[in-house]
Formats: structure tokens, sequence, C-alpha cells
């Protein structure tokens, strides 16, 4: 009689992984064989630094507020309902019907809260005997947040006043917390620039679908958007460089268009360095042209205007900006004479073969080699990288835990189509 195991038994067939994470894979590790030395590359690193005890931890930004409340499923709606708070998993519930732990979004950051357990000391605010702590929220409009939370069953401590660093009030929630609701002075409008000589002047970041990443984006990075121009396009508003989406790209990369003092002579730089170029052609922001590189990148070359920046000067990035830029190419040592005589860049080696920062250009941009096609991966800046790490695993993309580098804390990250980027809390 047959062995019943080795009649069910079906022979061991390889199965290849999932395209878009043996790209990403690869692309991880070609970098960490060429990190520069000394130079703000973000990278996923084998054997992290330990965080120490005041170091964020994913998920988590920094101090947490952990709330004990009177009747904790009530305070979920109120806080939901009154000042825009959302659920965060599944509270955890006690045996005897009580919620043991349970966490909201809010503003950003996460407030834990639970029933009071006073037989282990966790004990609620005694109303009308005062409270030891205030919570500062900041919104959009403080009169109408407070109107809310009144109506909502709050007491009102401080009615909406002016001060010098913004309006604010402060209540007194129906569980006995104390919330200062503020709005603060709008920051002036920045200083409008012009990219210097070879700086990123506007980028696109290439996708299958447009819609697909619009939502994504703006769901992880707050993005708003304008039209395009061209139904697959969005221009994304209120950041710098200026930056926009491109869909029906089956190459999955951020194209990069950079600034020179004179257009005509860079397409023939470019065209001399064994390049290609189109002939410059007028659009509504100026002259511009077509270009790829001798390894195949495709980029674009815009005319500086008159008073540009140096480069290098720009400021710091705010959320959703551009904060660092990672050229994968095939030929690290093609690469840098090509753009060495079309744009001027300037190199410094890094402490692994292959691993270059690139010098004075703005963005700060960094250069590997063993790139099977020619990629460019940006670093968003954020301003509460577990946050930002939890929007986007919620968005349909991967991340991976935060990471404290030298420079901030970064995550790795794949959006919903499969395009790699990286988030940086930079400091």
């Amino acid at each position: 009689m047959p062995d019943p195991f080795d009649t069910m038994s079906a022979p061991v067939e390889p199965v290849d992984p999932d395209p878009r994470f043996a790209t990403h894979l690869r692309a991880r590790l070609v970098r960490a064989l060429a990190l520069p030395e000394g130079v703000d590359m973000p990278r996923t690193v084998l054997a992290p630094q330990p965080l120490d005890t005041a170091t964020t931890l994913p998920g988590y930004a920094g101090v947490v507020p952990y709330l004990a409340v009177v009747d904790a499923r009530r305070a979920l709606d109120w806080y939901a309902e009154a000042l825009g708070a959302h659920p965060r998993g599944e509270p955890i519930v006690m045996p005897d019907g009580r919620i043991g732990h349970a966490e909201l979004e809010l503003a950003g950051s996460v407030v834990m809260l639970s029933d009071e357990h006073p037989e282990i000391g966790v004990t609620a605010p005694v109303p009308g005997q005062g409270s030891s702590v205030t919570l500062h929220l900041e919104v959009a409009d403080v009169d109408s947040s407070t109107r809310r939370a009144v109506a909502g069953g709050a007491s009102l401590d401080r009615p909406p006043v002016d001060n010098p660093y913004g309006r604010n009030a402060v209540v007194i929630d129906p569980f006995g917390h104390r919330w200062m609701l503020s709005t603060p002075v709008p920051s002036p409008d920045p200083v409008e620039t012009t990219p210097g000589h070879s700086d990123v002047s506007y980028a696109s970041v290439w996708v299958p679908d447009v819609e697909v990443a619009a939502v994504f984006y703006a769901e992880v990075l707050g993005w708003r958007y304008a039209e395009g121009s061209a139904p697959q396009g969005r221009r994304v508003e209120g950041v710098e460089p200026p930056l926009g989406l491109w869909g029906g790209q089956e190459q999955r990369t951020m194209f990069m268009c950079f600034s020179v003092d004179d257009v005509p002579a860079a397409v023939t730089r470019v065209r001399t360095a064994g390049g290609r170029a189109e002939e410059p052609r007028d659009e509504p922001y100026g002259l511009v042209a077509d270009c790829v590189d001798d390894q195949g990148m495709a980029f674009s070359l815009s005319q500086a205007g008159d008073g540009a920046v140096p480069a290098g000067r720009a400021s710091s990035p705010r959320q959703g900006e551009l904060a660092y830029l990672t050229l994968g190419v095939a030929d690290t040592a093609r690469a840098q004479a090509f753009f060495g005589a079309v744009l001027g860049w300037r190199f410094a080696p890094g402490r692994m073969e292959g691993g270059w920062s690139i010098e004075g250009l703005s963005p700060t941009a960094g250069m590997y080699g063993g790139a099977d096609l020619p990629v460019v991966m940006p670093m968003y800046a954020v301003d509460d990288i577990g946050a930002a790490v939890e929007r986007v695993r919620g968005a349909g993309g991967t991340a991976t835990n935060p990471e404290r580098m030298p420079y901030g804390v970064t995550s790795d990250c794949v959006d919903n189509q499969g395009s790699s980027f990286y988030l940086g809390q930079l400091e």
C-alpha cells in the first residue's frame, strides 16, 4: 500500500518573487554597497545605530499623552466629534468590560487613553478640582473649534483671544482634561527664489496611473494639485522646487529639469558629451530643451531667470518638499564625466566604491552605480516620521520602520504603484 504522504506530495517548484519587491530590494542592496562618506544619503543600514531613550520610536512621535477617563467609549466618540480625532486600531477591552487601552490620531500625533483603574493608581481627573496638565492642540479655526467643543459638553475656561504668538482658547473636556486650542500667527510668505545654475528647477514623479498617485501622495504628504499641461499631468501646489505628477509611464522614477544660464549652449554641451538633445522651445515658463544623457536618463534644461540664487543656498525643506535625491546609474564614471561637462557638477568620493555625493546641487543629492535602469529616488521632508509611515501603509504602500541617521530619522518606502521614495524627518 503506497504511503499517503507520497501520494499527496507534489514536486517543489521555485516561485519568482513579486517584481516590484525584487526591484526595490535590489536597489536597496546596491545603495548599501555605495554609500558616500559624509553625505546625507538616505539608506537603510544593515546594523542600525541603537536609538537612545529620547528617540522617536516606530509609530509614535516622541512624548505621547495617555489619558485616564471615566467612560472611555464615550470619550473616544467625543474626541472624534469635538476635536476631529480618528481611531487608531481597535481598543483593548478588559475582562470586566473596561477599555484597557485605545489610541486616537489627532493632528498628526497619537493620544492614548483608557478607562480609569483606581486599583492600580490610574485615575481620571476629579471634576471641578483643576488639571495638572494642559494639552495643546493646533486647529485651523480656534473660534469654530471652541464652539464645537463647548456644544459637545466641554466647559469654557478661557474664550478665544488674540496674542502675539497666535489666537487661542482653553476648554475643559467632559472628562476633566484641559485643552488649549490654538491657531498660530501665519508665517510670512516665503521669498520666491530662482534656481541657480544646475539646480533642480522642476521635478515630476513618473507613475502608471496619475489619479491613483494623486490620491496616495495627497494622503501621505498632504499635496494639493492644480491641472497640469496635459490630462496625465498634475501640478503640486505650494512646494519648492516645483513638483508634478506625470501618468502613463511604465518606468517609475523622478524626472528632473535643471536650470542653466544658457539653454542653447547647454544643448550643445549635451550633444558633445554623447547625449541627445532636442532643439530649445519656448514655453509659458521659459526656454526649455528635452535631453537624454549618454546612459539613457531623460531630463530637461530650463533657462535660469535673472537674480538666480547660488546653487546650494535653498532653505530647509518643509513638509512634503524635496529634501534629497538619489541618482542610480549604470556607470558612475560616465555619469560624472557627462554631468560634469554639461552642468558643471563636482563629485566627492564616498566611503564605499561606487558611491558619490554631488556638490553644490539644490536639493542635495548623491549617486550610486550598478543600476539596471537609470532612476532617481526622492526623499520628501515630513514633520512627523512615525505618522507619515503609518499614512504610507494606510494608503496601500510599504514603509520600513523609522531609523535614526546622523541627520534625522528616515524610512524607505514604496508607493501603491511600485515607485520607491524616502521619508525624512530632518534635524
